[in-house]
């Protein structure tokens, strides 16, 4: 059977969504999957084996200058519709979505009005699946997928399915790493947090590195790096599948509710991820070793990229006062103390 799977953004989302593809290609004989993603995004669906084809998808580029790129959405049209598929199907409810499917030749399958994010994305399909929204993205997915493809959803746990050696080696080593960096202003940990949580792992011997992705990310990480420079190290600019080179290396990750630490959750790598607005059951990492820490605040979770609190508050956002570094790093002992005995009992 071939496959066209439209899973565009974001990184998180993506990420989950590769449970189901793993789902497929073990009860599915003779699965191949082609992969429309968001251009930014295309390196990962190509770290999982049953991926044949990846097709990039320049949309939110082409927004920007949609003249300018008309030859390149011909381009793109035309790779979408040159095989016939026995099933595409749309994973992301969108109306974006929906209309990259209603390109596609061969039966349209997706979520029905009441489970897809935006309802409209409905019609433009021919087959329909209803699928609870009261439940994390991952068993939704894994659902949509059994539907789709005519079986039963398994009740093992959820497996990504990533072949580690189709990842860039890397030469960064540490016991830590922080994902400081979010697009919602919102799901920013206070930095002067970040500074006193990196003074804590300085004094327990702990080496952490500190990634970004722009100018002003960068300077927040430099700015944390000098709270403890003997023990963290910003790193340089890195693409996402170095990222994720150096992510399966480390011993555990602090992050806020950002793309990466989705990507650190299904690499297998124990983290603590803080949640301020949004809500860890829907949308929160997912697998072994993974600790939620949820902001404990009369408005929280908001689920808003703006903060309307407008009460006395120490920090900004003032829901993250309720997940003070000391707590945070309570928690990240306890992480790395299993990690380590898990460690010394495996040698």
């Amino acid at each position: 059977m071939r496959l066209l799977l439209i899973k565009m953004s974001s990184l998180g989302d993506v990420i989950h969504v590769l449970t189901a593809v793993s789902d497929a290609s073990r009860i599915v004989p003779g699965l191949r999957v082609d992969w429309v993603v968001e251009e930014g995004l295309a390196e990962i669906p190509a770290w999982h084996p049953a991926v044949e084809r990846v097709i990039p998808i320049g949309l939110r580029r082409w927004r920007r200058n949609w003249r300018a790129t008309r030859g390149e959405r011909r381009a793109f049209r035309e790779r979408v519709r040159e095989r016939r598929y026995d099933l595409v199907l749309d994973a992301q409810g969108l109306i974006k979505s929906a209309l990259v499917a209603r390109l596609a030749r061969g039966p349209r399958w997706g979520l029905d009005r009441r489970s897809a994010r935006e309802p409209l994305a409905a019609l433009a399909y021919g087959h329909r699946v209803a699928v609870a929204r009261d439940q994390h993205a991952v068993p939704r997915l894994r659902q949509l997928f059994a539907a789709a493809l005519g079986y039963e959803p398994p009740g093992t746990d959820a497996d990504y399915g990533i072949d580690r050696e189709r990842l860039p080696a890397t030469a960064y080593e540490a016991d830590l790493v922080f994902l400081h960096g979010t697009t919602w202003m919102t799901k920013h940990w206070p930095e002067e947090y970040w500074q006193a949580l990196a003074a804590r792992a300085a004094q327990a011997g702990r080496r952490v590195l500190l990634p970004w992705g722009s100018d002003a990310e960068r300077e927040r990480a430099e700015r944390i790096a000098a709270a403890a420079p003997q023990a963290v190290e910003v790193l340089p600019r890195l693409g996402l599948g170095e990222l994720a080179g150096v992510l399966g290396r480390v011993r555990a990750v602090v992050g806020v509710d950002t793309g990466l630490a989705h990507l650190a959750a299904a690499l297998g790598v124990p983290s603590v991820t803080l949640y301020g607005p949004t809500r860890p059951d829907r949308t929160g990492t997912y697998g072994p070793g993974q600790v939620h820490l949820s902001a404990e605040f009369a408005c929280a979770p908001c689920m808003s990229r703006t903060c309307t609190y407008r009460g006395s508050a120490d920090v900004e956002p003032a829901c993250f006062g309720t997940l003070p570094s000391e707590r945070v790093w309570g928690e990240i002992e306890a992480v790395l103390t299993t990690h380590d005995g898990e460690a010394a009992h495996g040698a």
